[in-house]
């Protein structure tokens, strides 16, 4: 059974990987696939947060979740 952080985390990145974009979405697709390592993920996801973090959308709390919940691993 997997742990409720692991569920709150495909969670989010399965919304990252539903998002049609191709920065966040891509590598989030291949993470839920088992093709990504986590590291990478990370840096995208800071990307990302860098690039629309404060930008009002759905998404911006979403980054930081995701890399907290990645670095409870």
């Amino acid at each position: 059974m997997k742990s409720k952080s692991t569920m709150a985390l495909v969670e989010v990145i399965t919304r990252f990987a539903d998002s049609g974009w191709d920065l966040i979405a891509v590598p989030s697709r291949a993470w839920l696939e088992g093709q990504g390592d986590a590291d990478s993920l990370v840096a995208v996801i800071k990307q990302a947060d860098v690039e629309c973090g404060s930008c009002g959308c759905e998404f911006d709390p979403l980054y930081q979740r995701a890399l907290a919940l990645l670095e409870r691993g």
